[in-house]
């Protein structure tokens, strides 16, 4: 494109184009949020009968992002997320669901990656949500639940809401011990019932109404679990039961879906009318520590960071497991995002694309799999990418 502006193109999955991917389409070009990707163009090559989209770019995902928190803590210096950009990011990923709740889609497959932040530009600090890991999945899903609903994401929002606090997913699990057709995953429920305990018969009335409710009896016992708290799990990382901060994540990791709060009333909790108040620009003006992407060659291992990653997690002690704002600020994804970056020409896909359409709820379609031309992305070398005071670490 003429504007020298940056975009992620990114390939669908397989040849021509299924109805359902149609659909996904067309979906993606109506979806019009500050804080949902935008859907540029769409780009038929009629002589491989290959389908293109053309998202915005951005530099940033909160995967990168927490990553760069997590390295600093085992290299012994530990700088958290400030807490102004916490609320910042939380209030904008909430404002971004909330619209397509509102709108009747639901995301499904909510995790750091998915959340892309912008960089330096008109829109710098702005979170964009790619529209399309079990780590992330609610425990009703874990225990058999047919039907998607908004309770779901809200599950997810709580948390990436907790990894940001603590720079560690909540629920942390190897890939490989959950990824089967089996909905129940005895390795996520039981750390899933590590951080929060055994949810009570009166917490979760419901839940013995769940396909797997008879395996849950058979497998688990509620006493292996009863020094287990979410409050415990958060103290342990310096944030305080009687917090608003506490508060808000307790309301958005509730067991009960029927009782989890919703992306409308999180928007106007205490925590959101407390200083620091959200920001638009998550870095709040500070200069932008986070590096951008660097890119693999197509022979480079792509599971080579994540193995280091997940060693360092399981070093960690990491274990395994699911409306308008009213509060005064923002105004109007797959595992590690494989693309390669462009300057307004279609010359490969953006940092930004993981997955974008093939979580929502109108289709089961997989076939908008990344598929980059041959560039995978990496984390680079420290070093900021613009001016002004250095981002404060004073998240306690």
């Amino acid at each position: 494109r003429k504007d020298e502006k940056e975009y992620a193109l990114k390939q669908i999955e397989g040849t021509g184009i299924s109805m359902s991917a149609c659909r996904e389409i067309a979906l993606l070009r109506e979806l019009k949020h500050p804080n949902v990707i935008a859907l540029q163009k769409v780009f038929l090559s009629h002589s491989d009968r290959k389908v293109w989209l053309l998202f915005d770019y951005a530099e940033h995902d909160l995967w990168h992002i927490i990553k760069f928190h997590r390295a600093s803590k085992a290299n012994k210096k530990p700088m958290q997320l400030p807490r102004s950009m916490v609320k910042s990011l939380l209030y904008q990923i909430l404002d971004g669901i909330h619209y397509l709740h509102a709108n009747w889609v639901l995301h499904r497959d909510l995790k750091p990656a998915n959340i892309l932040v912008m960089g330096e530009g008109p829109e710098r600090g702005r979170v964009k949500i790619v529209v399309v890991t079990f780590w992330y999945r609610a425990p009703e899903l874990l225990l058999g639940a047919r039907h998607y609903t908004k309770a779901i994401d809200i599950w997810a929002i709580g948390c990436i809401f907790a990894e940001l606090l603590t720079s560690e997913p909540i629920f942390h699990c190897r890939q490989e011990d959950i990824k089967t057709s089996n909905p129940f995953h005895h390795d996520q429920l039981d750390r899933i019932f590590s951080v929060m305990g055994f949810p009570a018969d009166k917490d979760w009335e419901d839940i013995r109404k769940m396909p797997e409710y008879p395996t849950l009896q058979k497998d688990f016992r509620r006493t292996t679990y009863a020094n287990s708290s979410l409050i415990k799990y958060m103290e342990k990382h310096k944030v305080k039961p009687d917090s608003k901060v506490f508060l808000l994540l307790q309301k958005l990791l509730t067991m009960d879906p029927t009782k989890r709060i919703t992306s409308e009333q999180a928007l106007q909790d205490p925590y959101f009318q407390e200083d620091p108040l959200p920001t638009s620009d998550v870095f709040a003006g500070c200069q932008i520590p986070y590096p951008k992407r660097e890119f693999l060659n197509e022979d480079e291992p792509e599971e080579k960071g994540d193995k280091n990653q997940q060693q360092q997690n399981q070093h960690q002690q990491q274990a395994a497991p699911q409306q308008q704002p009213q509060a005064a600020p923002p105004p109007p994804q797959p595992q590690q995002q494989n693309s390669t970056q462009t300057n307004g020409t279609a010359g490969g896909a953006g940092a930004g694309g993981g997955g974008a359409g093939a979580g929502l709820q109108h289709s089961q379609d997989s076939s908008l799999n990344q598929v980059p031309p041959n560039k995978k992305p990496r984390i680079g070398p420290s070093g900021a990418n613009s001016g002004g005071p250095v981002m404060p670490s004073d998240y306690q």
